[in-house]
């Protein structure tokens, strides 16, 4: 287990940041900031430039586009609801989401969209908690008609159209058959979404608000949500997706002007949030902390456990685990843990330098933010390279190797 007031020696310290460097002096990364902590102890590195031409330097506190990390996040409205009752595991999600109710599911994954059965029950909240409520992005899958129409419909965020409003979202969610019977098999992506709807179904309230309300406000989170305000734009970077043949940077996405300076017609737990490193560091305390910061309890010990410990049965989680391993050509190592919670990867085996019972998540954005138990450690890494090339992959996969270097004990 290890002391768990016992903070980073000097010399990993050092080479954490030589490592770090040498991917920035690569020119293969603008710019990045990195925050450890452990025990009482918080060390951060800004390095590089917000722009791969130059630009302002990285700063602590600059603001990222947290990607697929904003999933671990958005989930604990979704455990507010359950600790307060107004959520149960097992309840429908029918009475709040119409749109789901009596489903066809296709008789093979690239049936035809009219190639259907009746689904075997309908859709639980759990299902949605664990992911496996029948839809997902499925990488496995792509040609097949239903990958299609879930691309054409702008039910994803990263296409160039934006999604819809939460209403239509839903309208043309439930215009689709699933792809799995409900709570078979764990998909990717677009459960976190529809949690985005049921949580402001139920509460009445926009997502953000209830979001800002319950967790962001006491957690001192200012700087998280899902766009910059103007009076902060200047410290969001530009966002690249290099070409991958070429390696060219191509912005994805400008800070001016971009996807993000101004509010979204949908505020989107899949991947909808910016942030910065210490107020992803307040979130990750918090769940270290079995649900309290700051002697102010956010969510119940039992939700905190429940979300960062493996939900899936051992053939769900064979299935996870061969999609991750047989597509490290395509995620260039990610996702690669064995289990998943709510909202976030738990590890179930070790296959690299963390521990098991690891969580936390990765983005397409080029995002790592993790939390491990076992040594009361908490990793944020956050750069604004796309994972259209490996780059920043072999980068969060150095950070996580030279911090584990890094723990003294």
């Amino acid at each position: 287990m290890g002391n768990s007031n016992g903070g980073f020696s000097k010399t990993g310290l050092d080479r954490l940041r030589e490592v770090l460097a040498r991917h920035v002096e690569s020119g293969k990364i603008p710019g990045l900031v990195a925050l450890v902590g452990r025990g009482g102890e918080t060390h951060v590195e800004a390095l590089g430039t917000m722009r791969h031409d130059g630009g302002a330097p990285m700063r602590r506190d600059t603001i990222f586009r947290m990607a697929s990390t904003s999933k671990p996040v958005a989930m604990a409205a979704a455990m507010v609801l359950l600790d307060e009752c107004r959520l149960r595991l097992d309840d429908l999600v029918e009475p709040w989401l119409p749109e789901l109710a009596d489903r066809q599911v296709l008789k093979r994954i690239d049936s035809p969209l009219d190639d259907t059965v009746p689904a075997r029950r309908p859709i639980t909240v759990r299902d949605l908690l664990t992911s496996t409520f029948g839809l997902g992005m499925d990488m496995t899958a792509l040609g097949t008609p239903i990958m299609g129409a879930i691309f054409e419909r702008g039910l994803t965020p990263d296409l160039p159209e934006p999604m819809p409003g939460p209403d239509e979202w839903m309208r043309r969610l439930g215009e689709l058959p699933l792809m799995h019977q409900p709570g078979e098999r764990w998909q990717y992506q677009i459960s976190h979404d529809v949690l985005s709807v049921l949580v402001a179904r139920v509460t009445g309230q926009p997502f953000e608000e209830f979001l800002r309300e319950r967790v962001f406000g006491p957690l001192g989170m200012t700087d998280t949500g899902f766009h910059v305000p103007a009076d902060k734009i200047d410290r969001l970077p530009a966002l690249y997706a290099p070409d991958p043949q070429s390696g060219e940077f191509h912005v994805w996405d400008e800070a001016d002007g971009g996807r993000w300076s101004k509010p979204p017609a949908f505020q989107g737990s899949g991947g909808g949030l910016v942030s910065t490193a210490d107020d992803y560091h307040a979130y990750f305390q918090m769940l270290l902390n079995g649900g309290t910061y700051g002697g102010e309890r956010i969510l119940s010990r039992a939700a905190v456990e429940l979300m960062t410990t493996n939900r899936l049965t051992p053939e769900q989680q064979a299935a996870r685990h061969a999609m991750a391993v047989n597509n490290v050509h395509l995620s260039f190592g990610q996702g690669q843990h064995g289990g998943w919670g709510f909202g976030m990867a738990v590890r179930t085996y070790r296959g690299d330098y963390a521990p098991i019972g690891q969580f936390g998540w990765d983005g397409g954005s080029g995002t790592s933010t993790y939390a491990d138990p076992a040594n009361q450690l908490t990793g944020i890494l956050l750069t604004q390279v796309g994972m259209s090339v490996p780059n920043s992959a072999r980068l969060i996969h150095d950070f996580w190797t030279t911090l584990y270097q890094a723990i003294d004990d």
